[in-house]
């Protein structure tokens, strides 16, 4: 492990990467960044740098000698520390992005790629990662109990994972409580400038968060359509009451 000369406080970033030149380059131009790195070459040894010390992003490629990426993601989420994760793969089909954004991934990032627009994108994961663990660590939404550092929504006392995406709009949302927010500034602030989803994108995200904490999610009380804007996330006050536009059926609200 390195640490770097420059000015910039660094972030830890774990690069998880087999082939040695590739590793080694990414390694000394990420310190030359201002990040501090450690490389590992094999699951088993990222689980052991892992064990040996907190880091708030890995850099994950998904062919290893030993294993996958994937194995160690699901490593990292079995600990709860809110590690941000971007893969790194020449693997660009679909099934391989879907899988690795699936366990938690801020990004998923394919070889070859141009440098600083990964920098960017690790730059982009680490604001995202210390959003959500800003703040109080938990609240009652509807049905679920979520824990924003453990990524998981407790509900009739069983855990339900939540993505690192999805507990980002949610503490964006929670913030904002009450308030009606545009699908424009839920773009900005839960999605970085390098991404490109569009409003059905959100949509989604907000049905299946619906799913988890709606008594019906076909009639929403908590997460609120507010038609042509964007959504509303109504929480009681201290008396009990609430404010807001009425709750309605989200599949008849339109989109901006």
């Amino acid at each position: 492990m390195v640490n770097s000369p420059s000015l910039r406080t660094p972030a830890r970033l774990l690069v998880v990467e087999d082939e040695k030149n590739v590793g080694a380059t990414l390694v000394e131009r990420l310190i030359r960044e201002g990040f501090e790195v450690t490389l590992a070459t094999t699951v088993e040894a990222a689980k052991l740098e892992i064990s040996r010390r907190k880091f708030d992003l890995a850099l994950l490629d998904i062919g290893l000698p030993d294993g996958s990426g994937f194995d160690v993601a699901v490593y990292l989420k079995s600990l709860s520390r809110g590690t941000a994760m971007i893969f790194l793969s020449a693997y660009g089909d679909p099934e391989h992005r879907v899988q690795g954004l699936e366990l938690g991934a801020e990004d998923y990032v394919v070889k070859p790629f141009h440098f600083k627009e990964l920098v960017l994108r690790i730059d982009n994961g680490l604001k995202r990662a210390k959003y959500i663990q800003a703040g109080s660590d938990t609240v009652q939404l509807g049905r679920a109990l979520i824990h924003f550092s453990k990524y998981e929504a407790i509900i009739e006392g069983k855990p339900q994972e939540l993505t690192h995406r999805e507990v980002a709009l949610l503490r964006f949302l929670v913030e904002r409580k009450n308030a009606v927010v545009s699908r424009d500034e839920i773009l900005d602030q839960v999605w970085s400038e390098n991404e490109f989803p569009t409003s059905r994108t959100i949509d989604n995200f907000i049905m299946r968060l619906r799913r988890f904490i709606e008594l019906d999610p076909e009639k929403p009380e908590i997460i609120r359509s507010v038609r042509g804007v964007g959504y509303q996330l109504v929480l009681p006050d201290s008396h009990g009451e609430t404010s807001g536009v009425p709750p309605g059926n989200p599949d008849k609200e339109t989109s901006s």
